[in-house]
């Protein structure tokens, strides 16, 4: 009994130790664990849900932004005529002025007092009111199309100038995910290798079957993309973004595509699920902001994320699923 109350301190003091020991080496309970793979993906998709919705906003803002300057373009080489007339306009006018101003028509006046007989005085008179009035209406109608002109062109250089500015300011925020996500990316790496992916961009037949269609080509041309980096705002040939793979694809059969997904499912016509055929596009997420094409055997190909490269997936893993449409 009493060698077993002398070593019941040192039993305990042993006790602490292994339980400090335990807590040290567990690695369960390391104060600075690295993060795990799977931690690190819930990370990168966390930040691609708020990116991608972004990224796709900003293609709608910029494809709008292009349009209009377009428009512009086309107003201002329509307008050019009417400049035209307005500078000669402008320039008669100082020529009016000048003639005022130096006497000019002081003395054309005092040339038709003193023609002759009151008759020819008279027609003079008459033909100066009229060339007068003329000149007015032509003066008053240039004034009129100089006024329609600055109509014409006001808002549309106010809407492009508003779009210019909605568009630098998306391409701040995206800069500022986009580095984000170049940090996660490093993680991923770290953890997958050099590659920063396993597996094939392509593990499955591609397309599954083959069609006499041009939904078959559209098919064919987004598989021959697999591997090629995502790069927002990008629509090939060497790196894509979801909604610029999509217009690609289908620009190989002549059919122009939106470049963002939201107006692409807005231009399209609506299909089943029951009907999908190769080509169709996929739209995700609600609001729309992905896209992919459907290649058979409910696989799709898209352009996913940053970071990431142009791959075959399948359909109901790419995301939730809002619609299906067929361009053409």
């Amino acid at each position: 009994m009493g060698h077993a109350v002398m070593r019941s301190p040192l039993r305990i003091v042993l006790a602490s130790v292994m339980a400090t020991v335990l807590v040290l080496v567990l690695p369960g309970n390391q104060a600075h664990a690295e993060p795990t793979l799977q931690e690190l993906e819930a990370q990168i998709r966390k930040v691609w849900a708020e990116a991608e919705p972004l990224i796709e906003e900003y293609n709608g803002i910029h494809e709008q932004f292009k349009a209009n300057k377009a428009k512009q373009a086309e107003l201002e080489k329509k307008l050019a005529p009417l400049e035209t007339q307005i500078e000669l306009a402008r320039a008669r006018i100082g020529v009016i002025a000048a003639e005022v101003y130096m006497g000019g028509e002081m003395n054309a006046f005092n040339s038709v007092l003193s023609s002759g007989s009151p008759q020819i005085l008279a027609d003079r008179l008459v033909m100066l009111e009229q060339l007068a009035m003329v000149e007015e209406q032509q003066l008053r109608a240039v004034q009129e199309l100089i006024d329609e002109y600055d109509r014409q062109k006001a808002p549309i250089d106010a809407l492009v100038e508003t779009l210019a500015k909605q568009d630098a300011d998306l391409a701040a925020r995206k800069k500022a995910i986009e580095a984000r996500l170049a940090e996660l990316q490093e993680l991923r790496q770290k953890a997958y290798g050099s590659s920063g992916q396993t597996g094939s961009y392509r593990p499955w037949p591609c397309p599954a079957q083959y069609e006499p269609t041009d939904g078959y080509k559209v098919a064919k041309f987004a598989c021959e993309q697999a591997g090629k980096p995502y790069v927002w705002a990008a629509a090939g040939p060497s790196s894509y973004d979801c909604s610029g793979l999509t217009l690609a694809a289908w620009k190989q059969v002549g059919v122009y595509l939106p470049h963002q997904s939201l107006q692409q499912r807005r231009s399209v016509p609506y299909v089943k699920r029951s009907e999908l055929k190769l080509g169709d596009l996929v739209f995700y997420y609600n609001p729309i902001h992905h896209v992919g094409i459907y290649v058979g055997d409910n696989k799709i190909m898209h352009a996913p994320a940053a970071g990431d490269r142009v791959r075959m997936a399948d359909m109901d893993e790419a995301g939730p699923i809002h619609s299906f449409g067929r361009p053409g």
